[in-house]
């Protein structure tokens, strides 16, 4: 019998050969709270990683989505982040969990995502990229307690590269695109990257502009490219 991480609930495990042999995490959600996740699969943009499935026709442009191509249109972001995939869209149910998460301090959540992290990241990546979390300005981790991305990013079981800082700005969750876009870049590179391939790590996938700022750096201090694996996408 085990306990529901999110809801609280008892529920009966399926055993498998690999808990059995523990090949596996133990699944620490129950099936109710676990299928109101909704995972992100199908035809894919190659580049965010956006599902095509409920997107019209005249926002995809061949294996790109309509983001993208403005992305790869500007020449300042023009093949800065090589590749974005995520794990969940970030539907009702997953606002309310990243909410608990990030915002209330529930530090131990993260644990329920270690093992569709650790199959994204075997399926996507490999262990020859340079793991790297998304900093939280000084202010920010103040306030939180604790980087969501660099917990997330301890879950991959792979060492952990802080080769990013950044600097304390208005969050931006408070601005539109354009703004997020246009903003000076708050990070900056703070350890050797040159010729590495770097994974940047972090929680949601929105607009794209805070991976890209960060990628961008990287790229200009020598990074050979720069991806991402993010648990949601906006």
């Amino acid at each position: 019998m085990s306990t529901c991480m999110l809801c609280h609930t008892h529920f009966e495990e399926v055993d498998s050969w690999s808990t059995l042999f523990s090949l596996a995490e133990p699944d620490p959600l129950c099936s109710t709270c676990s299928d109101k996740f909704k995972k992100v699969d199908g035809e894919l943009c190659e580049t965010c990683g956006r599902p095509f499935l409920e997107l019209s026709d005249e926002y995809r442009e061949g294996n790109l989505c309509y983001d993208c191509v403005r992305w790869e249109k500007d020449a300042r972001w023009q093949g800065v982040l090589t590749m974005n995939r995520s794990i969940y869209l970030y539907n009702n149910f997953a606002k309310d969990v990243i909410s608990l998460y990030k915002f209330r301090g529930d530090y131990v959540i993260s644990a329920i995502f270690k093992t569709p992290l650790k199959k994204a990241f075997k399926t996507h990546f490999n262990p020859s990229y340079l793991v790297v979390p998304i900093p939280l300005s000084d202010e920010r981790l103040y306030e939180r307690g604790f980087n969501q991305a660099k917990a997330l990013a301890g879950l991959l079981d792979v060492p952990v590269h802080e080769v990013l800082a950044r600097t304390h700005l208005e969050k931006q969750s408070k601005k539109s695109r354009d703004e997020r876009i246009s903003g000076g870049n708050v990070f900056r590179v703070i350890d050797v990257v040159k010729d590495k391939d770097i994974l940047l790590v972090d929680d949601i996938y929105t607009t794209g502009s805070t991976l890209r700022h960060a990628a961008a750096v990287l790229i200009e201090a020598g990074a050979k490219s720069v991806s991402s694996l993010t648990l949601m996408r906006g």
